[in-house]
């Protein structure tokens, strides 16, 4: 009977973390596992953000635009990331659009997965970012990216001025370097 008891209380743990993860990822709040034995998680005050082009011509095609998301450690110690991160569209006056983000593979990259990617001071770790600009009722007109850090509650904000359809964005994993062909 016990035995019973304690699977059934499992179960509703692992359904509450599934719900939590999912809500987390809807708000744009990024989610992650703890950093690693011995390695701070990094926060937004030792990162720098940026979007760079990748590969040969960049990502573009079938109305899909992508562009590799870099966070590079600023910070004077070694820290850590795990995972995805929330992301966020705002306009020119910095008002939030509404935004969807989908982790996992993208229309160029698959998925590395979620792995503990430690950072010396000034190395970076990267994420494949892409979009969709086909014509559609919902177009998301935005000038800047929030990015929120793997297991972090604040944000980076860099410029994008993209149109965005539906405000839909997909997003791989962080890893050390991400390969588009």
């Amino acid at each position: 009977m016990m035995r019973n008891s304690a699977r059934k209380t499992a179960a509703v743990t692992a359904g509450i973390a599934l719900a939590a993860g999912t809500v987390l990822a809807a708000s744009g709040v990024a989610a992650a596992a703890p950093a690693a034995r011995g390695a701070a998680t990094c926060t937004t005050s030792g990162l720098h953000a940026s979007l760079v082009d990748k590969g040969r011509g960049g990502q573009a095609g079938m109305s899909h635009i992508g562009k590799v998301l870099v966070l590079k450690n600023t910070s004077g110690r070694t820290c850590a990331l795990r995972g995805y991160p929330g992301l966020r569209l705002e306009n020119g006056h910095h008002q939030s659009q509404t935004t969807h983000t989908r982790w996992g593979a993208t229309y160029f990259v698959p998925d590395p997965g979620a792995k503990t990617i430690v950072l010396r001071p000034g190395q970076s770790a990267e994420a494949d970012l892409v979009w969709a600009d086909a014509d559609a009722p919902r177009m998301v007109r935005a000038a800047y990216l929030e990015v929120t850090p793997p297991a972090s509650r604040g944000h980076l904000t860099i410029p994008f001025n993209h149109i965005v359809t539906n405000g839909d964005l997909s997003v791989t994993a962080f890893t050390r370097s991400i390969n588009v062909a």
